[in-house]
């Protein structure tokens, strides 16, 4: 089995940097580029691009919105179309970045509450989804089984790739348990081992109450914003090598 191993990345700003970029690139097998808005910024997303190539690691937008101090969770008024354009301000910045560098953008995964935004209303999931596609039909978009965004990206004809997020909880629905409550963030390593252990044996995970719930996710996301998320990004890759899966970057993987 080929699974995908990605991280979010680039999201500091000026001397500032949320963990060791060039150690979690040798971990995994995609990396989401944080565009200028939430974190990043023209030199950080060359490096990103640069050590991506350097490594064999897919390159993917991660747009957020313009809210550094918030870094990109807070929601914003902002009316369709004026989120339309920041998220395509953000996806051509990096698109050009990376044709300046030989490679190219594979896939897309939204930040935080831009995301969330978009998942909750499906007019607002088409009109991004129609964007992305009239700039490039070709990318895999990262979603969550059963979201708005994957239903959208589908009925565009865009590719799409599943998550499972390794360092945060999930409730019996499915659903991320919202940061800032109790067990929403899984850092310690038996607990990731477990965790990882099952999705890759059984496609299955324990949500917060103990119910087992499917997870038909073909890609494991690590935020590089976790306390740990380099050690926690070791621990998945571990796990992966034991189960005798083989890592593969997303452009392999979607449907």
């Amino acid at each position: 089995m080929k699974i995908d191993l990605n991280s979010d990345m680039g999201e500091g700003f000026g001397p500032y940097r949320l963990c060791d970029d060039e150690a979690m690139m040798k971990l995994v097998s995609s990396a989401n580029i944080a565009c200028g808005f939430h974190g990043g910024e023209p030199d950080i997303m060359a490096r990103m691009v640069r050590l991506a190539k350097e490594n064999g690691v897919g390159i993917g937008a991660h747009p957020g919105l313009p809210d550094r101090a918030g870094f990109g969770r807070r929601e914003m008024p902002f009316q369709p179309d004026e989120l339309r354009q920041q998220m395509l301000y953000q996806l051509g910045a990096l698109i050009a970045i990376a044709k300046s560098e030989g490679v190219e953008v594979g896939h897309f995964s939204f930040h935080a509450a831009m995301g969330n935004m978009v998942n909750r209303d499906p007019a607002l999931a088409d009109l991004m989804m129609n964007a992305i596609s009239a700039v490039d039909s070709k990318l895999v978009v990262f979603v969550t089984p059963e979201s708005e965004i994957e239903k959208a990206a589908k009925r565009v004809g865009l590719k799409t790739l599943a998550l499972f997020l390794a360092d945060r909880a999930y409730d019996a629905k499915g659903s991320l348990v919202a940061r800032g409550l109790p067990g929403a963030l899984v850092k310690d390593e038996p607990s990731v081992r477990a965790r990882v252990r099952r999705f890759l044996t059984d496609g299955t995970v324990e949500a917060i109450d103990g119910t087992v719930i499917a997870m038909p996710a073909r890609s494991i996301l690590v935020h590089s914003d976790t306390p740990g998320s380099l050690e926690l990004a070791r621990i998945v890759r571990s796990e992966i090598s034991v189960s005798g899966a083989t890592l593969a970057p997303a452009a392999e993987l979607a449907s």
